[in-house]
């Protein structure tokens, strides 16, 4: 139970630091704090109010337990370096924005794991909350901290910090989560006998009650994790939200008093993608397809305008433009919007479903700039990668674009994907140059000084449960070597090359591949200074090679290695719903460049995420049939 508010030690700090007002909370639309709850939730996001207010799985995981009753549910961001400095100086705990409570007297804390690079900040805010930092070593009273999100997908580098971790969506087991400590609580029991109920919610990941195998024996069952007990489950698969169709579009939501990134009204419109493409997780782990209608989708849209007062809408998926009604949906919102300045956005835009109407429909009189990824620079590599667009297809899109009034394209691309030569990376270039070329004879002679085209560079990062996860990462070296290819054999001066940091992505992939004793790795290089490892300008590499050392832990291996498609991953006894049989077929169709048809346009692929969640595909109406784009 809450009894502390730390309102009046904190805000003499408000007047040393920057950004004051992403820690007074009280933002229109938040929840006013309960008075008559008897048990309280906080919700972590590990960056700061700026990053994490935006994120929808935010927003949906509170309102979902505030529906509980006598529940208090509550936000809480990481602080800045400075706000953290200054508090660590004045002795004052993380809290939370609704109530401005120390994070170590709520009863549960939930950490979501939105990516690798923010592994290190998960220790600092429970450092900062005061929470012991590894489960094992918490009292009796201390929160039950849980953890969510795409990282969970591999939970083994952080498994050692959390006494549970939810595996997939969490609209309805995070609820359930909390009821069960809450019952749980109130009864006595105590803090094993919790975690041991907890294992019992479908798809709850508890990694005290499981042991690690070495490498030899992993290999001969089949799973470097088992449990440790009767009646635990030795394999945990992911949750789906069956419900996610028909639930309501419109999820309320704060408007944040400082400007964040994405500061707009999103709406989710659909979750899932069966595109298949062979180095994505998310395309991996949030199958099936599941679309909500045109109906609920425009009507969220419209009360989310009113409620909020903003003027930009964003149609969020893995996928918008696939949307079986996506053109519907745009006609009536630019309708229903028109001549009150908001702007609808598409972020999610495939260059085979980016034809003429679409580039009309998108965006109305509001042009910024689109984005759109070809990922491999040669049609054999992105038949290696099963991503299925050909160069035509982005010409068409461009053509589309700049007809429709678009000036400015950006290009991504990856680095160091499996099977990966010189000739596809000096593909890149050609093709950018090639698509500029495009760009300008679709463009009237007198605008073609305002066309802008950036190609923007990622390396490779093997992701769990994908079918390269057994393909390793090149080295910082190598990917610095092929960056320069790029850099030197670009034609267009007005053609921009960008590349995110080789070293982060090691990081990202040391992250991404490494079992439980990364754990040790990933708290010596917070004890030696790593945090924000996300923000270019605080990655701190030496922290991290140095905790290598101390540890023995050899990080290098670890993201480089390739294995077999046999090869037992840490993270087999976690499962997506994706069968591994399936992953490995389709990393031997990688090898033979072959590529894979989507599901929901043509057959059932026998990926195995439907009989393994109980689910199936939901479509407003049958993708691919006249009138649909």
């Amino acid at each position: 139970m809450i009894k502390t508010n730390l309102w009046q030690r904190l805000q003499p700090l408000l007047r040393q630091i920057e950004r004051p007002s992403r820690y007074i909370g009280s933002e229109w639309g938040a929840f006013e704090p309960r008075a008559n709850s008897d048990f309280a939730f906080c919700m972590v996001y590990p960056d700061t109010y700026e990053l994490g207010q935006p994120n929808q799985a935010i927003r949906i995981l509170v309102n979902a337990v505030a529906k509980l009753e006598n529940v208090a549910s509550e936000r809480a961001f990481l602080p800045a370096p400075d706000m953290a400095c200054a508090m660590r100086k004045a002795n004052i705990p993380m809290f939370s924005l609704e109530s401005c409570a120390p994070l170590h007297e709520f009863d549960v804390v939930g950490i979501t794991l939105p990516h690798e690079l923010a592994a290190t900040n998960v220790l600092e805010a429970l450092d900062l909350a005061g929470i012991p930092l590894r489960a094992a070593d918490r009292a009796e009273d201390a929160p039950i901290v849980i953890a969510g999100g795409p990282c969970a997908m591999n939970p083994e580098p952080y498994a050692p910090f959390f006494d549970a971790i939810s595996i997939g969506e969490g609209e309805e087991s995070v609820p359930e989560i909390v009821q069960t400590v809450r019952t749980l609580r109130r009864a006595g029991a105590r803090r094993k006998d919790i975690l041991r109920a907890l294992v019992d919610i479908q798809s709850t990941y508890v990694p005290s009650l499981y042991r690690q195998l070495n490498e030899q024996d992993a290999q001969k069952q089949g799973a470097w994790v088992v449990p440790a007990e009767d009646g635990v489950p030795a394999q945990i698969v992911r949750r789906v939200f069956e419900g996610f169709a028909e639930s309501d579009a419109w999820e309320p939501c704060i408007v944040p008093y400082v400007e964040a990134v994405h500061d707009r009204l999103n709406v989710e419109v659909l979750r899932g993608c069966a595109r298949g493409c062979r180095f994505c997780q998310a395309g991996m782990m949030y199958r099936p397809i599941r679309e909500r209608s045109a109906d609920n989708i425009v009507s969220a849209v419209l009360r989310g305008l009113e409620q909020t007062g903003y003027d930009e809408v964003s149609l969020t998926s893995l996928s918008t433009t696939d949307h079986s009604q996506i053109e519907e949906i745009l006609q009536r919102l630019n309708k229903a919007c028109e001549g009150r300045g908001v702007r609808i956005s598409v972020p999610s835009q495939r260059l085979d479903s980016f034809g003429v109407k679409m580039a009309d429909l998108v965006a109305g009189q509001k042009k910024g700039g689109l984005t759109f990824a070809p990922e491999a620079g040669t049609q054999r590599l992105r038949d290696i990668i099963n991503k299925n667009v050909t160069e035509d297809d982005l010409f068409c899109a461009i053509d589309a674009a700049c007809a429709a009034g678009w000036r400015r394209c950006k290009l991504y691309f990856m680095i160091g994907l499996p099977g990966e030569t010189d000739e596809d990376v000096l593909g890149i270039t050609d093709l950018a140059d090639r698509a500029y070329e495009r760009m300008k004879e679709a463009t009237p002679p007198e605008q073609r000084g305002a066309l802008a085209m950036t190609v923007s560079v990622g390396v490779f990062v093997p992701k769990a449960q994908t079918p390269f996860q057994w393909d390793g990462q090149i080295t910082c070296e190598e990917a610095l070597r092929r960056v320069g290819l790029l850099r030197h054999s670009v034609r267009h001066r007005a053609v921009r090359i960008s590349y995110h940091d080789p070293q982060a992505s090691f990081v990202e992939a040391v992250m991404s591949r490494g079992g439980r004793n990364c754990a040790d790795l990933v708290e010596a290089a917070w004890r030696h200074g790593a945090c924000f490892d996300a923000w270019t300008e605080l990655f701190n590499e030496g922290a991290w090679r140095q905790a290598a050392a101390d540890t023995g832990i050899d990080p290098e291996q670890i993201a480089a290695a390739q294995y077999e498609p046999e090869y037992v991953m840490p993270w087999a006894h976690i499962s997506a719903g994706v069968s591994t049989k399936y992953l490995q077929l389709e990393r031997k169709r990688a090898s033979k460049g072959e590529t894979t048809s989507d599901c929901t346009y043509e057959k059932c692929t026998a990926c195995g995420v439907c009989p393994a969640t109980n689910t199936q595909n939901v479509l407003a109406r049958a993708r691919g049939v006249e009138g649909v784009m």
